[in-house]
């Protein structure tokens, strides 16, 4: 007995072995935020080089389709800032659903001390944006600083190794799933067109009504929602209202429901198998028999039916957003060209920089500490106050969605959305340094080790939790 709680606790203390699913998606998103990085490093290097013109060139092609009478052609640019982010915006909406179905916001209790938070780290960013801001054509731009870039954020945590507790992982998730909503709901209400089409918007969220019954009625089909969220996507687009905000929509339409839970899985693949081997014989090169065909397109019809739709969905776009979107979103908008100091509004950086870099630490970090004078939150887990100084001002990392709502503030105007892209690089290198350093210097070596022997009660073997005994 003594040997193997040596062994439990020996696992234990190894953060990969203790984290499972959770620790392989802090590592993806940081080695996600690094590669954001190098995109970004790119851009600005292919923007303010002698190749500029080719760069501009490959934004602009046109691209789309041009049917009969059906012309819809936009460049290139277009289709990463208002198609494939539309996809990253889905993405969100299942991180969302989830957590408020099953996650670390699902009751009031746990959603409370990331929302207060967050709450912060939004209005904080935005007084200050609208307080040092004195030029009336970037008032448009208050809400740039609001938002927090999950990745790189993750990334910087990820770097500290075992000084920082799990839980502070789990809270910056949770923060930035929260903090992405309230940017969501600024985009939709604040950065549509100028005028509504009411009657497009109206068959649009007809057709979403119409998928979420099929979806939760029915077997939900990918090809079925994939054509019917195009031409959803399409109805955002011309009702004025822009077009990723309906791709949040859309992912509250996909079940969270499984059809067939893993006990009864078990027990049909036992079945089936066990109808397998009792019709072998010694010729396994012969054609598989009519029952045989029955039996494994069972099998498939089972692991279809044992998947949550949103958690397959999620599991299968993560990869597609990290490594494919976001990056090329980085390449195709971080491109700053700085012909001359005229390009680039001095005043606007410095306002971003500071509201990221000032508003986010002050907004996070004095929010949060109301909060726990109040006595209506909590510390979650084993985080202790100074972690919170250290992620409040990591948050300030607000690169990717900060960017995307420059974009839709100043759209064509290069001179503030330069300005803009400037100050958001800037400030998020600065918030990132700070923070990072805060936690290295302040953080503990060993907490990620205690924290596993206490709070954790499974091992993982080889990707899956065994229960120990007590």
């Amino acid at each position: 007995m003594e040997n193997s709680t040596k062994s439990v606790v020996h696992r234990l203390s190894d953060p990969l072995k203790l984290i499972g699913p959770f620790q392989k998606f802090v590592e993806q998103e940081s080695i996600a935020g690094l590669f954001l990085i190098v995109m970004a490093i790119i851009a600005m290097i292919w923007a303010n080089s002698p190749f500029y013109p080719e760069y501009e060139a490959l934004w602009n092609t046109p691209l789309g389709v041009h049917v009969g009478d059906f012309h819809f052609v936009k460049p290139l640019l277009f289709w990463i800032n208002d198609g494939l982010m539309t996809v990253f915006f889905f993405y969100i909406g299942l991180e969302l659903k989830r957590e408020l179905i099953v996650g670390d916001i699902n009751t009031p209790r746990k959603a409370l001390f990331p929302f207060i938070a967050a709450l912060g780290g939004a209005v904080v960013p935005i007084f200050l944006y609208l307080t040092l801001n004195d030029n009336p054509e970037t008032v448009r731009g208050w809400a740039v600083p609001m938002a927090t870039d999950v990745a790189f954020a993750l990334g910087v945590l990820y770097m500290l190794g075992n000084r920082v507790p799990v839980s502070l992982k789990v809270f910056l998730t949770a923060f930035a799933i929260i903090d992405d909503l309230f940017a969501v709901l600024v985009i939709a209400v604040f950065y549509g067109g100028h005028e509504i089409d009411g009657r497009l918007l109206l068959y649009a969220m007809v057709l979403i009504s119409l998928l979420g019954v099929i979806n939760n009625m029915f077997r939900y089909s990918t090809l079925v929602g994939f054509a019917i969220a195009v031409v959803v996507w399409y109805l955002f687009y011309r009702a004025g209202i822009h077009p990723t905000v309906a791709g949040v929509i859309l992912a509250f339409t996909i079940p969270m429901r499984r059809k067939v839970n893993l006990r009864t899985l078990s027990i049909y693949l036992n079945d089936i198998s066990q109808k397998i081997l009792n019709k072998l014989d010694d010729n396994e090169q012969r054609l598989l028999t009519k029952e045989e065909i029955n039996c494994i397109q069972n099998i498939e019809n089972l692991t279809y039916d044992v998947r949550s739709p949103l958690q397959f969905l999620e599991y299968r776009l993560h990869r597609f957003i990290s490594y494919g979107i976001l990056p090329l979103f980085a390449l195709a908008n971080a491109g700053v060209h700085i012909d001359s100091i005229a390009n680039v509004n001095m005043a606007m950086i410095g306002v971003i920089v500071v509201s990221l870099v000032v508003g986010k630490f002050v907004g996070i970090l004095s929010f949060s500490w109301l909060g726990l004078k109040l006595g209506i939150t909590t510390l979650p887990g084993h985080m202790k106050f100074h972690h919170m100084v250290g992620v409040s001002a990591i948050a300030g990392i607000g690169f990717t969605m900060s960017i995307f709502i420059a974009i839709l503030a100043f759209g064509s105007e290069s001179v503030y959305l330069n300005s803009a892209k400037l100050g958001v690089v800037l400030g998020s290198t600065i918030a990132g340094i700070i923070g990072y350093t805060i936690l290295r210097v302040y953080g503990d070596k060993e907490g990620l080790p205690q924290e596993a022997v206490e709070e954790f009660e499974v091992v993982q073997v080889h990707g899956c939790a065994k229960p120990q005994d007590k």
